[in-house]
């Protein structure tokens, strides 16, 4: 199953669990900051945001069905759809960019260095990206999947689900190399529960476009 095709076919029943830390956000970003989340779902943290008055925020997602479910459970919110490798905003038009669990959907390395490139593009010098995502486990089970499909995917730590979505978890060394372009301002290492209920090591980090 393609990955978009996944991700229309649950746009009405995933429920996603990935922690927003709203004070640790505020300490780096303003009020009336321009706020982008890229792979936004159907816009639960967008939601957070303006509830806590972030007037300004938009969210682009590649899943039409996760956008149109955006824009029915929150019209007050902007919402558009994206393409894999391009984000549609201008350069440097955000001051800060969020991106959850969205990583973790992208199994193959030039990919993700592709869409971190597009985040850099439309930051602004010292603009702000809060990234949460899963670390590489060491537990049986994942380690068995790891192996049984690191031939079949072409990167170890990424797997197919029973229902059919390819996910990835990373080892921090990647990550670290991944944000090479941004200032690191925050890094920690979190326990997360999965969207289908397991428990995974996990990554939050805040960096600064250099």
């Amino acid at each position: 199953m393609e990955q978009k095709e996944y991700w229309n076919s649950v746009s009405e029943t995933k429920t996603f669990t990935l922690p927003f830390n709203g004070e640790l956000f505020s300490e780096y970003v303003e009020k009336d900051s321009v706020i982008t989340d890229v792979g936004c779902g159907y816009g639960r943290v967008l939601r957070i945001l303006k509830d806590e008055g972030y007037s300004d925020v938009t969210g682009y997602d590649f899943s039409p069905m996760m956008i149109e479910r955006g824009r029915r459970e929150c019209p007050d919110i902007r919402f558009e759809i994206m393409e894999e490798d391009r984000i549609p905003a201008g350069d440097e038009s955000a001051d800060a960019v969020i991106l959850f669990a969205v990583l973790t959907c992208i199994v193959e390395s030039e990919k993700q260095e592709m869409l971190i490139k597009e985040i850099r593009r439309i930051l602004k010098p010292g603009g702000i990206i809060y990234v949460n995502d899963y670390l590489l486990n060491t537990d049986e089970r994942n380690l068995e999947r790891y192996h049984k499909y690191e031939k079949e995917l072409g990167v170890y730590g990424a797997f197919t689900l029973p229902e059919g979505a390819r996910v990835r978890h990373h080892s921090e060394e990647y990550i670290r190399e991944l944000f090479r372009d941004f200032e690191t301002r925050e890094y920690d290492r979190i326990v997360y529960t999965t969207m289908n209920g397991h428990r995974s090591s996990g990554f939050t980090y805040i960096g600064s476009r250099k």
